[in-house]
C-alpha cells in the first residue's frame, strides 16, 4: 500500500470484503454441502436446506420479525431493490403518492423507482 497506510475499504455497497468466518463457511459449503435448496430429497439437499432455514431463523430473531416468512434472501442489493419496487411498491403505491430519492442514489436504485413512478 502507498505509504504503508492501513487499508480502509469503502465500496462495500458493491462488493464488501469478507470476514474470515464468511470465507471459511463458503469454502466449507462448496466442499461439503453444495446443492440446490428446497429442491432435492438427498443428503446434500437436506443439509443445505436446513442450513438456509437456520440462517433465516437467526435473521428473523435479529430483526424481531414475526415469522421466517418475512425474511427473504436475494442475490444482492439490486435484486432486493427490484423485488421491493416491482413487487411490493407497484401494488401499494397510489396515484399522487411520492417516491423520494436522493441525488446520490446508484443507478440500480434510481431506475426501478423511476419505472414504478410511471406506473402509479
Amino acid at each position: 500500500m502507498p505509504g504503508d497506510a492501513p487499508l480502509v475499504y469503502l465500496d462495500s455497497g458493491a462488493s464488501a470484503q469478507k470476514p474470515r468466518q464468511v470465507i471459511d463457511k463458503i469454502r466449507e459449503c462448496y466442499e461439503t454441502s453444495y446443492a440446490n435448496v428446497h429442491r432435492g430429497v438427498h443428503t446434500l439437499g437436506d443439509r443445505i436446506t436446513i442450513a438456509l432455514e437456520e440462517a433465516r431463523e437467526t435473521v428473523r430473531q435479529y430483526l424481531n420479525a414475526a415469522s421466517t416468512e418475512e425474511v427473504i434472501f436475494t442475490s444482492g442489493t439490486t435484486a432486493s431493490i427490484n423485488t421491493v419496487a416491482y413487487g411490493w411498491a407497484r401494488k401499494v403505491l397510489q396515484p399522487g403518492d411520492e417516491i423520494l430519492l436522493s441525488i446520490q442514489e446508484h443507478h440500480a436504485n434510481f431506475v426501478p423507482w423511476q419505472q414504478v413512478a410511471k406506473w402509479t
